[in-house]
């Protein structure tokens, strides 16, 4: 079972832009995501094909589950 933090913002046109983080520290403390995601909105850290990062959209942990299946 792997899982990932994914924090997703909004850029400058308006468009979603997500930044995963695997196997985050449990449980998600909610004031550090955001502390976090504020940070990266300050620093300019990331560059992306629609502009600055300029507002937090929101944050899930996603969780999935894969199963090899020996077809030979």
């Amino acid at each position: 079972m792997a899982k990932a933090l994914e924090m997703i913002f909004v850029t400058e046109e308006g468009k979603s832009s997500t930044i995963s983080v695997d196997n985050p520290k449990e449980p998600v403390d909610v004031n550090q995501v955001k502390q976090a995601m504020q940070q990266i909105i300050a620093q300019n850290v990331f560059i992306t094909s629609s502009g600055d990062i300029v507002s937090i959209k929101g944050a899930r942990v996603v969780e999935r589950n894969v199963e090899d299946v020996e077809v030979l």
